[in-house]
């Protein structure tokens, strides 16, 4: 099993530290704003990860953090009114709740940043004692990169590359433009925590070296994210963490690509993102599944306004085969051992599962074929796709439900659409009220609506 170590710039055999265990991290998600497209991504990815490591006979722990305090959510809880620790929570209800649509498991551990406070000032006050951080008259605490030589490691670049490539602000009690935040003095109207060096709050990097020291320890397996946290997240978070510890902080560093708009980078600032609670109202979880992991992990996602109503075709033309096994008479069930084996191959290498899903086109010709011929290799070779491919979340739906859901949308007038999503859209802050005058609306004009774990479904009457 080989896995892309960005550390490396290479591809590596997978030997974890304690033989048979996996230690593995993901950054989760910063909680200024509702569940995105990318965020979902990211999610599918690392579990996908776990699981395939599950399968292959390993004990995972994977841990995941969600961000509760930043500046980003300080600017969110000024902008609405909102107490920051109040925003936070409101903010990490919804995104569960997207999640949980999306089809998306749990991981073995989550962590807050903010019940993580007393730890982080001990690891920084470490990092003060052993002379790789600085405390300021202000009460700010800076990571002293000269004091850590490997700085630059992940990213592959030296010093003087690294400045060119971060924003430096001008402070002026910094010793160096580089030196980064691991403690922030408390502005006028911002949460703060008492601390050795005054009213403050934790910076980025050191909240998530904390979480994975007060979890897993000095050492961990694997560490994951996307891309654009190389730099300077993970290397800030190298550079703490080892400068404390004094031993490799993680193995494998795992990055997945970024989500495009029609080529171009997804931004709140562009104005191009796509809300997770968007994107399944309208498809399924499976669907967009499908879409996302037709490229590769490692690769960007440049999502056209194809991208989702093709991998809905595709899906479409595998479970009408699946229902032409059924009506033909043919039993879903027993095992296909290649069909496991080719699946076990692509995920083996890098956990490819752009080529693990185009061996599905393949598949499904033989099985309709061996279905208009009725032989029961059919049914056996449907049954190995969905024990062997619902690891990637696809194939859980019955053939009825996933075919009779989709093409019943097809006909349906926007009108009737825009009121389902105003019913779900009520439903969701608890305006009953409005949930029931919008569902006598569709009534009234001679539809039914109902809302699904995958979604709206909509029928005539």
């Amino acid at each position: 099993m080989k896995i892309y170590n960005t550390l490396t710039g290479s591809k590596q055999e997978f030997n974890p530290i304690e033989q048979g265990k996996v230690k593995m991290y993901a950054c989760g998600i910063t909680v200024s704003g509702e569940a995105h497209i990318g965020h979902a991504y990211q999610a599918l990815i690392y579990d996908i990860i776990r699981k395939y490591f599950e399968k292959k006979g390993y004990q995972v722990t994977y841990a995941r953090n969600y961000t509760d305090v930043d500046d980003k959510i300080i600017a969110k809880s000024n902008e609405t009114g909102i107490p920051a620790d109040k925003y936070a929570k409101d903010m990490i209800k919804i995104i569960d709740k997207e999640m949980k649509r999306l089809d998306v498991d749990e991981p073995s551990i989550w962590i807050k940043a903010t019940e993580c406070i007393g730890d982080i000032i001990s690891f920084v006050k470490k990092l003060i004692d052993k002379g790789h951080a600085y405390a300021t008259e202000r009460g700010d605490v800076y990571f002293a990169v000269d004091s850590y030589p490997a700085y630059g490691m992940l990213s592959h670049r030296n010093l003087e590359d690294a400045k060119n490539g971060v924003r430096i602000e001008n402070e002026d009690n910094k010793r160096n433009p580089l030196d980064f935040a691991l403690w922030k003095s408390a502005k006028e109207g911002e949460p703060f925590w008492e601390s050795p060096w005054g009213k403050g709050r934790p910076g980025w990097h050191i909240e998530c070296s904390t979480m994975n020291y007060k979890t897993f320890g000095e050492q961990i397996d694997i560490h994951g994210g996307g891309r654009d946290l190389i730099f300077p997240h993970h290397e800030n978070e190298i550079a703490q963490t080892e400068a404390l510890t004094g031993k490799q902080f993680a193995k494998y560093w795992i990055h997945n690509g970024l989500i495009k708009v029609n080529g171009q980078k997804m931004s709140k600032s562009l104005g191009n993102s796509l809300l997770l609670k968007d994107l399944l109202d309208k498809y399924s979880p499976e669907v967009i599944k499908f879409a996302l992991l037709e490229t590769n992990y490692r690769g960007d996602i440049n999502i056209t306004d194809n991208l989702f109503s093709d991998a809905e075709k595709h899906l479409t033309d595998f479970y009408k085969i699946i229902k032409l096994v059924s009506d033909n008479g043919i039993e879903i069930a027993g095992e296909y051992s290649e069909i496991d084996e080719k699946f076990n191959n692509a995920m083996d290498d890098d956990f490819n599962t752009a080529l693990a899903l185009s061996l599905l086109y393949g598949f499904f010709k033989q099985i309709k074929v061996y279905a208009l011929e009725k032989n029961e290799i059919a049914g056996k070779m449907v049954s190995q796709i969905i024990k062997t491919y619902s690891l990637l979340g696809i194939f859980r739906s019955s053939a009825d439900d996933f075919l009779n859901g989709d093409e019943k949308q097809d006909d349906i007038p926007l009108e009737i659409k825009t009121l389902a999503k105003q019913m779900q859209d009520a439903r969701s802050i608890k305006d009953y009220a409005t949930a029931d005058s919008k569902r006598n609306e569709i009534n009234e004009k001679g539809y039914n609506v109902q809302i699904t774990k995958d979604g709206i479904v909509i029928t005539k009457k």
